[in-house]
């Protein structure tokens, strides 16, 4: 059994590690000739994972060509905004290759889901595709903390070969049939957590911060729901698991850059402080369209977008949510059934 990884950043090595310890075979593909040595040499990724400690069946490859050689199993861990760049080399798989993509965006400027702009791109992907995500900080993951993440495809067996391959007792693996609502759950969470950042770095309470996320996951599932998610989606693994653990964790990249926009550095600062891809920032813009698109109020990513802009302050921010209009609490969702049925044998 053998996997690749594109991309060795956190996220990417913390799974590589995961199929490591259950027997594949795994090369990761890392841009960094000095990422790939540290992997190989002193089985460190201190670029991304500092003081994680990785298995001897993870190593690195600099060539994407040379790490795909072989594959049964392909993880797409590159931040979303270098998903195009690997197209050629995911056309280029054989069809009895699985895809498994961790990438928590969008793809802009056509701001589509990771899995919509595939299956655009190279027709019939569909058929063995799987989507990973939930509350799994790559920091813990490494370290075989007790996590639990959800895959979901259109295919119950893919969706079950995925679920095989990452399955540890520190790794437990759901499946899902929601494509739709486990991409967007994933995705839209980095807003709220960049809201909790913001909130924190503002020196505001709990009550804050329990306040934007609550209200928060009201807005992800309206969304959700008008891109036909189900709504129940967002009260599992991928919608409130998720957010809980980004809005609250030092591991989150996006909670870090709010607390940093909230001490008044420019965006272009907070993101060369980061050092990483901050999803949040590209799913926010991402969002606000769709929601215009849709005709869906989104007012937390309306004002989180304004702030990223330089449009407003972020204690502007927090003014313009809490002066709104009164409302009624219990938005009207369509409710889909409890389980959606996987369209592919």
């Amino acid at each position: 059994m053998k996997a690749c990884i594109l991309g060795a950043g956190s996220w990417g090595t913390a799974l590589g590690s995961v199929l490591a310890w259950n027997g594949w075979d795994v090369s990761i593909w890392a841009r960094r000739s000095e990422v790939a040595e540290d992997i190989n040499l002193r089985r460190r990724n201190d670029r991304y994972l500092p003081g994680a400690v990785l298995p001897d069946g993870l190593k690195a490859v600099v060539g994407a060509r040379e790490a795909l050689a072989g594959a049964n199993l392909v993880v797409l861990a590159v931040p979303s905004a270098a998903v195009a760049e690997v197209l050629p080399l995911l056309r280029k798989l054989d069809d009895h290759v699985l895809v498994v993509h961790a990438v928590k965006g969008f793809v802009r400027p056509d701001n589509l889901r990771v899995s919509a702009w595939l299956e655009r791109e190279i027709p019939g992907i569909e058929r063995r595709l799987a989507v990973i995500s939930g509350p799994s900080h790559a920091e813990e993951v490494v370290r075989q903390m007790p996590t639990t993440v959800v895959v979901a495809s259109a295919s119950k067996r893919v969706a079950e070969s995925a679920q095989d391959a990452f399955m540890t007792d520190r790794f437990r693996v759901y499946t899902q049939a929601d494509v739709i609502g486990v991409e967007l759950g994933g995705a839209l969470k980095n807003i709220i957590a960049l809201g909790a950042g913001l909130a924190e770095g503002l020196g505001l309470g709990d009550n804050t911060r329990a306040a934007l996320m609550t209200r928060g996951l009201a807005e992800i599932t309206r969304l959700g729901v008008a891109l036909g998610a189900s709504p129940l989606t967002f009260s599992g693994l991928a919608g409130i698991g998720d957010l809980i653990v980004t809005c609250t964790s030092e591991h989150s990249r996006n909670h870090r850059a709010g607390r940093l926009l909230a001490k008044g550095l420019p965006l272009s600062e907070v993101l060369d402080a980061i050092g990483m891809a901050v999803e949040g920032v590209n799913v926010t813009f991402a969002a606000e369209q769709l929601a215009r698109d849709c005709g869906v109020e989104m007012p937390i990513t309306h004002a989180i977008a304004r702030v990223l802009t330089g449009d407003i302050s972020p204690s502007e921010g927090i003014e313009l949510l809490m002066t709104r209009d009164k409302n009624h609490e219990m938005e009207v969702v369509g409710v889909q059934p409890l389980t959606a049925e996987f369209r592919l044998p």
